[in-house]
């Protein structure tokens, strides 16, 4: 049974800065694709960034630049860093976890056609 339990959300002021975590648990952590997507009220759920056991990560090009994604397997813990947040950033972020080791660009831009599970989501409001 696969639990994905997001932490770190919150309200920022517009350039601030924010470090989303995810716990993982009941998942071979470090076989497959986690990844963070995230959805804004009325629009689609997003893919933002992902790191795969192929090694290989991505970060989608609306935020490249400002986020970071890693993740510490000795404790499976997946952390997305957001720096230089924009209103547009405002969100319901997910962790996800995923069927697929890779690559990464796939598992973050085919919407959520690789994610097989998903956290309860932890929400980002930047003004």
């Amino acid at each position: 049974h696969v639990q994905l339990v997001e932490s770190g959300g919150g309200s920022v002021q517009e350039g601030g800065s924010l470090r989303l975590s995810c716990e993982v648990s009941g998942y071979r952590y470090s076989s497959y694709c986690v990844g963070w997507f995230r959805q804004a009220p009325g629009k689609e759920r997003e893919g933002v960034a992902g790191d795969c056991a192929d090694g290989s990560s991505y970060v989608a090009e609306s935020v490249k630049g400002r986020f970071t994604i890693s993740r510490d397997n000795a404790k499976n813990i997946l952390y997305l860093q957001m720096s230089d947040l924009e209103p547009e950033d405002s969100a319901m972020y997910y962790c996800a976890a995923g069927g697929i080791s890779g690559p990464a660009i796939s598992f973050v831009s085919a919407g959520t056609r690789w994610v097989t599970s998903w956290g309860q989501g932890t929400q980002v409001t930047v003004s």
